[in-house]
């Protein structure tokens, strides 16, 4: 009992601790390009389990490659299961109405002016694509017109840095099972901790 009364609260904080990080929340490291402007290379993010899953939020999937090798993957949800969507010209339509993507402003009229040469400078493919194109969102065969129907239960995942993202273009649409969560909170690095629009 002294044990109890001495250690009772610590031990229960700790288990609601470890029992919330099983079931409800998970640390996340952004890996890579593809989701910049919106989120950049080492930010840290928490992922949330049990949230609904809606259009243009930012998801965690598991994806397997053709090795059979499994990694997380962070995309925004363009496309819900049975949706039609399509791409013209950089512009959004799904299920006959057209959609802004204001995520996408900053890097498209940089595409425009500059060509994202400075934002691609680490890479001199990335800048070669940037050049030769006068769109940002193109298909895996590098279209800028494109159409695509998402399966039943499954989800149609962009990066928003879509010149250079690999996404549901490329792999395919995401089954439900396979999104892990839903992004909710940056908290590194510190000048930018809050809510992930």
């Amino acid at each position: 009992m002294k044990f109890l009364r001495d250690w009772g609260i610590f031990i229960l904080i700790l288990a609601l601790y470890f029992l919330s990080r099983i079931f409800l929340w998970a640390p996340v490291i952004v890996s890579g390009p593809s989701m910049d402007p919106t989120l950049a290379d080492g930010q840290r993010l928490i992922l949330l389990k049990t949230e609904r899953l809606e259009r243009f939020d930012i998801v965690v999937a598991e994806e397997t490659d053709d090795n059979g090798d499994k990694k997380d993957i962070i995309k925004r949800i363009v496309g819900l299961p049975v949706d039609k969507i399509s791409y013209k010209d950089d512009t959004l339509t799904i299920n006959g109405q057209k959609y802004d993507e204001p995520y996408l402003d900053d890097y498209k009229q940089k595409l425009r002016t500059e060509k994202l040469q400075k934002e691609y400078s680490f890479n001199s493919e990335f800048q070669e694509w940037a050049r030769e194109t006068k769109y940002f969102t193109l298909d895996k065969d590098a279209n800028s017109e494109f159409e695509v129907t998402v399966p039943e239960g499954q989800y149609y995942l962009l990066g928003d840095n879509r010149l250079i993202s690999e996404d549901s273009r490329r792999i395919g649409s995401v089954n439900k099972k396979d999104i892990l969560g839903k992004v909710k909170f940056r908290v590194w690095p510190f000048k930018s901790i809050g809510t992930v629009n």
